[in-house]
């Protein structure tokens, strides 16, 4: 990954705000991977910037709980545990089950088209294999279903999740052994909502966030009982 962590400069952000989400973006996508330390200098030479933005980004990391500080080792990016995976999931799960219910009784034809397009690119981008777009046309696909149940809170509450849901999703999206399953997920709740059929759409949603979880954790443990290893 040492050649892959670039700065996308914008001419509307301060500097230091273009350094806070490039890190951001790496840590989210797994670039920088969890428990690796991110060294001001070492971050500082491969962005091209001083090590006060670095700095800066790392201290809004921290508070976002995707950097912690180590004493005498410094800062490093969060792992992901289980305890903190499941009370990300177990709210999502709620809120998913919700948005898909409302989404049987509030979505419009040209939404439930929408959903269905959604559908068919996210099956596109498995087949090309690039984890980065089979995220975010994941993203795409839930985003339409929230927004279909009219209700902003409902959607600020999902978006207020979405950033930490989408490190999970990441790492989920990784094992190549789950595309299939995830691409029937999405099927079956394409067609439960364009069904009208609540009680199948939130078996569904429901069935998608608990796979995930499985799937995460057992990724987890296998990732800490490599480490114990070493």
């Amino acid at each position: 990954m040492e050649g892959q962590l670039q700065i996308d400069m914008d001419e509307f952000l301060p500097l230091r705000d273009v350094v806070f989400n490039t890190l951001r973006r790496a840590i989210l996508t797994g670039q920088l991977k969890p428990g690796e330390r991110l060294m001001e200098v070492h971050l500082a030479n491969r962005l091209g910037v001083s090590r006060t933005p670095i700095r800066e980004a790392i201290r809004k990391l921290e508070l976002e709980g995707l950097v912690i500080m180590i004493p005498r080792r410094g800062a490093e990016v969060a792992r992901i545990t289980e305890k903190s995976l499941k009370d990300v999931l177990e709210v999502r799960r709620a809120l998913d089950a919700l948005s898909v219910e409302l989404a049987c009784d509030r979505i419009t034809q040209e939404d439930t088209d929408r959903l269905k397009e959604a559908c068919g690119k996210f099956e596109r981008a498995v087949e090309k294999g690039d984890a980065s777009v089979i995220a975010r046309e994941d993203v795409a696909l839930h985003d339409i279903i929230v927004e279909a149940t009219g209700n902003q809170r409902l959607q600020q509450m999902v978006n207020n999740l979405s950033e930490q849901m989408y490190r999970y999703r990441f790492v989920y999206i990784q094992e190549e052994s789950r595309h299939d399953n995830l691409v029937a997920e999405h099927r079956e709740i394409y067609e439960s909502i364009a069904s009208r059929d609540k009680e199948r759409a939130a078996a569904a949603a429901k069935l998608h966030i608990d796979n995930q979880e499985k799937s995460i954790i057992r990724q987890i443990r296998l990732e800490n009982e490599s480490r114990m290893n070493k």
